[in-house]
């Protein structure tokens, strides 16, 4: 591909004010890295005017893929070679599996992949089971692991359904006004616990040919499987697990009155939540359940869901070699958000034909019904995006923002008609604005903490709140649209930002790992917003940015930090995060610092030369604890968004 032009490009003879420290040689370096970084982007693009990369989350997804596969009865000798040799390839050394590059051995996911590999044929003598096996049993064996994994071995006859936690499909009877219904649970729980209650409710039984006894501390048997109380006598979890006990016992007994009408209930919202989605809620977890929910149901294999259902799961399949490993979902809209600005900061004119394809395919994207979100806003408009190709039930805030920035810097054919559509989802975005401020993900004011104490919501997830990173990429996205502090919808969300930020000035991130994302976001947006660089929090946020750069002028952070946040800031150097943290720091003024040079320098010597950018580390975040997410093309367009703006900055670009 030929060189693409900037917008508007010259090396400046008068330099911006403060950066006559840069000198000529990275000046000339940061055109060549944009320029390289440009011509890549652009070589990846799908005809179609989208971006995806690829997903990658930990081995959760291809144990799972196989013990579906058992259920379903269609685990053929090929797949569960390919899955399982991709299992046996990121073993860690110490003999588990983590739940993300370079992590401890987590339990539930070494739990899975052990059973796996045993159902693939490898016996309790390999070297790689030994290993594991020790590892497992070090970590507390099976009864350590979460309640999704104990209900998942009961069903394959390994657990005593008695030691998992009920799932009660009665829970979507619950009337709206009720504290606790099915609308107060976040909305990926919620994708997962109506199949999984119709699952829990029928308790199938599928055996497979192997057992993991091995894997019992304590043995396989006794009172030792059951959830635990807490010592203290009165606190949520022995409340709820006392409620956990009375529905076994009514259970046992058949004392189930309304059951019957919440198994039809659950099963209609499950397959209302199909239509125009790519699989119920757009992720693998629900659409497992749901698959698994209609076979107990006696929907037969050939019936239309069931094949439709199906063929979103081998949509995330990606086969190399002799390997299978499985995407927990597919990220196209923000995917080509996220490129479409990095690329408009390089320089790229508004009205570039690559730029204008992306901008249609985004602008087709967005929403054309309600969804769950309109539970708690029936009267917000209907504009609004969601993240995978189809998933009209679920638009979310920060994809809704990301693609707003996106299109405002795109100049379509038929801009009378965008600028309408962006109008509509901005009223959309402030609907769902939350009563303390800020902005969560999928839902509106979906925080009651209780809910986390729930026996079967120790996946971490179980609410949707406001978050810092949210929030400020919704301030950014704002400003562009001509709102300012001014506004009192803009106030009480920078008085959120107030509230939230650290006390050494960092911010927490929800959705990247972590307060170097979560730092950047927040201060991106307040300073767009209007917020006076100069004050002393926003300056506090950009001193911590400083006092966590790396030695080789990088940035990173491990997914560690959502474990011990003494540890936010550590850990080694990515594109990525070097890139959040550059952006974090440019946007509050700081573009001569030996931090900033050292930190541009850092991103044009690590380019490979096709323009990309290697990144082993995962840096993206789908339940803090839980589930952490490799998204592939964040290598690639952050470090040319940082670039892009640093470019501007000191005036290679003209803004």
């Amino acid at each position: 591909m030929s060189r693409i032009p900037l917008a508007s490009t010259r090396v400046s003879p008068d330099i911006a004010p403060g950066v006559s420290s840069v000198n000529s040689r990275l000046r000339e370096e940061v055109l060549e890295t944009l320029d390289a970084g440009r011509r890549h982007l652009f070589s990846i693009q799908d005809p179609g005017g989208y971006w995806v990369g690829e997903l990658e989350g930990d081995t959760i997804l291809e144990s799972e893929y196989i013990l579906l596969s058992h259920f379903m009865g269609c685990l053929d000798a090929d797949r569960l070679r390919q899955l399982s040799n991709y299992i046996r390839k990121v073993q860690r050394p110490e003999g588990g599996w983590s739940i993300y590059p370079g992590g401890p051995v987590e339990i539930s996911s070494s739990v899975k992949a052990y059973l796996a590999l045993k159902m693939a044929g490898l016996s309790v003598d390999h070297p790689e089971m030994v290993r594991a096996r020790q590892a497992i049993l070090k970590a507390g064996g099976v009864t350590a692991c979460n309640t999704f994994t104990r209900i998942y071995l009961s069903i394959f006859g390994l657990y005593d359904w008695s030691g998992c936690p009920v799932v009660p499909p009665e829970l979507i009877l619950l009337p709206n006004w009720f504290y606790f219904n099915l609308y107060e649970i976040s909305s990926w729980s919620r994708t997962i616990v109506v199949p999984l209650s119709i699952l829990c409710a029928l308790r199938p039984h599928c055996p497979v040919p192997v057992d993991i006894d091995e894997l019992f501390v304590g043995g396989r048997h006794g009172k030792h499987l059951r959830l635990q109380k807490t010592p203290q006598l009165f606190t949520w979890r022995n409340f709820f697990l006392n409620i956990d006990r009375c529905l076994h016992f009514f259970e046992e007994r058949g004392i189930l009155p309304w059951r019957k009408k919440a198994m039809a209930a659950s099963e209609k919202w499950m397959l209302e939540h199909f239509k125009d989605t790519g699989g119920l809620g757009a992720i693998f977890p629900p659409i497992v359940n749901a698959l698994m929910a209609m076979r107990c149901l006696g929907y037969p294999d050939d019936h239309p869901e069931v094949l439709g259902q199906w063929k979103e799961i081998e949509a995330f399949e990606i086969v190399s070699g002799d390997t299978m490993r499985v995407q927990p979902c597919i990220s196209p809209v923000w995917d080509t958000a996220l490129c479409a600005m990095s690329l408009q900061a390089a320089g790229v004119s508004p009205d570039d034909a690559n730029m204008v394809r992306a901008g249609e395919w985004l602008l087709d994207k967005r929403i054309r019904k309600k969804g769950d979100w309109a539970v708690k806003r029936p009267n917000a408009p209907i504009a609004a995006w969601y993240f995978e190709f189809a998933n009209e039930f679920y638009p979310d805030i920060d994809d809704t923002a990301a693609v707003l920035l996106a299109l405002h810097g795109t100049r379509l054919p038929n801009d009378a008609f965008k600028q309408d559509i962006c109008g509509q989802a901005i009223e959309w975005t402030f609907a769902m604005q939350g009563r303390d401020g800020g902005w969560a993900s999928f839902d509106v004011d979906n925080d009651r903490t209780v809910f986390t104490q729930i026996p079967f919501a120790d996946h971490n997830a179980m609410i949707d709140p406001s978050t810092s990173d949210i929030t400020g990429r919704v301030l950014e996205m704002l400003s562009r649209y001509g709102y300012d502090r001014r506004d009192p919808r803009v106030k009480r969300a920078v008085d959120f930002l107030r509230r939230e930020q650290e006390p050494d000035g960092a911010w927490f991130g929800r959705w990247g790992v972590n307060y170097i994302y979560g730092t950047w976001q927040v201060l991106k947006g307040l300073t767009c917003i209007g917020e006076d660089v100069r004050s002393e929090y926003i300056q506090r946020g950009a001193a911590w940015l400083r006092s966590v750069q790396n030695a080789d002028g990088g940035w990173g952070e491990s997914c560690r930090s959502y474990d011990d946040p003494s540890l936010r800031g550590q850990g080694p150097s990515t594109p990525s995060q070097t890139a959040w943290a550059l952006m974090g720091l440019i946007t509050t003024g700081d573009v001569s610092s030996p931090e900033v040079l050292r930190g541009v320098e850092y991103l044009c010597r690590t380019q490979n030369p096709d323009g990309s950018w290697n990144e082993e580390w995962y840096t993206g975040t789908g339940f803090p604890k839980v589930f952490y997410l490799g998204y592939h093309l964040y290598r690639q367009y952050f470090p040319m968004f940082a670039l892009g703006m640093y470019a501007r900055q000191i005036e290679l670009i003209q803004s």
